[in-house]
């Protein structure tokens, strides 16, 4: 069993499937549709761990267009053809996180700040489902998105543990400040050569303690990697 966290809460796009770069090239196909001769990287500067509706603001001062339901509608169902035809699971996550849910009696979630039909379609695509039924919350549910820690101390309750007792493991520093906000210690997933991951140093900069490049690390270090001492902080958006 693990002795050193009471729960292990998941991140899912970039965390547990490799999904950034086909949902940015969606969502740049859309953008450059709109007149923003958005550049990949940018595209992945700006968007990656957040909410595309929670940019309107940014989307409507490079193309004068009001972001509406229906075409977050729209950038949704052509982003789940594109998910259901190519995604695949991050190296080694699937095997990780069954070993994790052994280790910790089935004390997981995952806590994404996407649409709950993303995430489930993710899970089952990569055959998760099962391990996280029951335990999937969705920061569009809640009051606020990351970088607020609200979707992490959802999970954290709905397992009746101190978030504080929890690790998170992220891979954008929107989320490492979101699972910080919430108390608990930040594990940053930092593969070499991913144009769609950060840096380490980056990460270590936005409040995560440990980074690691290779899921199959991660039941290890979180055997043996103590939590952190935090208090719950308030983010202010």
């Amino acid at each position: 069993m693990l002795d050193t966290y009471d729960a292990v809460l998941f991140d899912c796009d970039g965390v547990l499937v490799d999904s950034e770069r086909i949902t940015n090239t969606v969502l740049r196909e859309m953008l450059l549709e709109l007149g923003w001769q958005v550049s990949v990287e940018d595209c992945f500067r700006l968007f990656v761990g957040r909410a595309v509706k929670d940019e309107s603001a940014l989307i409507a001062s490079h193309t004068g267009f009001t972001v509406t339901d229906e075409w977050i509608a729209e950038f949704r169902a052509r982003r789940n053809v594109a998910l259901t035809r190519d995604l695949l699971p991050i190296p080694g996550a699937v095997a990780a996180v069954r070993a994790i849910d052994g280790l910790t009696g089935g004390m997981l979630a995952c806590a994404s700040g996407a649409d709950r039909p993303k995430i489930e379609l993710q899970l089952t695509k990569v055959g998760l489902d099962d391990v996280f039924a029951g335990k999937i919350f969705s920061g569009m549910e809640t009051p606020r998105s990351k970088p607020a820690p609200d979707v992490y101390l959802a999970a954290a309750a709905a397992l009746g543990i101190d978030p504080a007792r929890a690790a998170v493991v992220e891979d954008t520093p929107t989320g490492v400040r979101a699972g910080v906000a919430a108390g608990a210690t930040v594990f940053g997933y930092c593969p070499a050569d991913s144009p769609a991951h950060q840096a380490p140093q980056v990460m270590l900069d936005a409040g995560a303690t440990y980074t690691f490049a290779d899921m199959a690390e991660l039941p290890a270090l979180l055997a043996t990697a103590q939590p952190e001492n935090r208090v719950l902080r308030t983010i202010d958006r």
